[in-house]
């Protein structure tokens, strides 16, 4: 059996995130996995992750989710430290912004990239841009249990709109409700639900411009939902948008494709590796909201079943059975 560290973000209060969908999985086929942090506070947390290092140091692999942010210097640490104990580390590449990182901290990559078995990218977009750099990279998608997506035929589209992301700047959550105000001028019945975890105390900023705007009538904010429960609430909506600034592969949205929410979301990162415009959901520039109201308007009018069709045949090789498979080839 073999062992795998496991270092990412491990909150006990979060939605699943990355490491605990892939945890699981690897989990029941057959790996024995530990995973780091789930302290809350930022120095602590890394520090714990360093702790789990030094304790595991014997482990077969450590696999260290990398993200654009912040984050992205705890995987620089944590690399690190394995390579002074002569651990193999894999880091599983998330953040939508990482090109800039190998950009403008070329050597911190250069120590973390160059060094590992391999680097995963789970989008087409950063295994380009690692290739690109020379860096060993593959692809393996985000895992998504599959069979638990319902897919739901929505014989007449509406102006019911889904937004799920974490009220932050980088997914620009003020646009969604822009995109609302121009598709009320043709929908007077027109909502929009938001589902996410403030950070940085944005959802109040939100609030108050819905309440400026004058929709607040015509907006629901849920706070953090479990996954099964946005999944339950998404079959009372019609279209899913996503408005984010930088994005790689976003879960969410691959859920939504799963779900058979027709997906109009803006153009930028991974996610044009992930959508074919007009093909499997719509895209728009960064910002553009007049632009996503007009295609949610042009949407609903055709009443356009074929991309929430496509998107779910799309997604079919994100489900678990295949993903497994590529990483018992890196792990064994």
């Amino acid at each position: 059996m073999k062992k795998i560290l496991y270092i990412g973000n491990n909150l006990l209060n979060e939605n699943p995130t990355t490491l605990k969908v892939l945890f699981a999985l690897l989990k029941e086929n057959g790996f024995s996995i530990i995973t780091y942090s789930n302290k809350k506070n930022k120095v602590i947390r890394l520090i714990h992750m360093c702790w789990g290092v030094l304790k595991h140091s014997k482990c077969d692999y450590l696999l260290i989710d990398t993200y654009s942010t912040l984050n992205f210097y705890y995987a620089f640490v944590v690399s690190q430290l394995a390579r002074l104990l002569s651990l193999k580390y894999i880091p599983i590449l998330h953040g939508g912004n990482l090109p800039d990182r190998l950009i403008n901290n070329a050597i911190l990559s250069e120590l973390i990239f160059e060094n590992s078995v391999v680097n995963i990218a789970p989008s087409m977009f950063l295994l380009n841009e690692f290739q690109l750099k020379k860096f060993k990279t593959i692809n393996i998608p985000n895992p998504i249990y599959l069979d638990g997506y319902t897919f739901k035929k929505r014989n007449k589209l509406e102006s019911k709109l889904l937004w799920v992301r974490a009220f932050d700047e980088i997914y620009n959550p003020e646009m969604a409700l822009r995109v609302l105000v121009e598709v009320l001028k043709n929908h007077p019945n027109a909502s929009l639900c938001m589902v996410g975890p403030d950070k940085n105390n944005s959802l109040n900023s939100i609030k108050s411009l819905a309440k400026t705007l004058n929709i607040l009538n015509n907006v629901s904010f849920t706070g953090q939902l479990s996954k099964e429960q946005w999944h339950q609430l998404s079959q009372d909506y019609d279209i899913f948008i996503n408005t984010s600034n930088i994005d790689n592969t976003p879960v969410s949205v691959i859920e939504a494709m799963a779900l058979g929410l027709p997906v109009i979301s803006t153009n930028v990162g991974g996610i044009p590796y992930l959508i074919e415009n007009g093909v499997d959901g719509v895209l728009v520039d960064k910002g553009d909201f007049i632009g996503m109201s007009s295609e949610i308007i042009k949407l609903i009018k055709e009443n356009n079943q074929s991309l929430a069709e496509k998107a779910r045949k799309k997604v079919e090789c994100f489900d678990s059975r295949e993903v497994i498979k590529s990483w018992t080839k890196i792990l064994n």
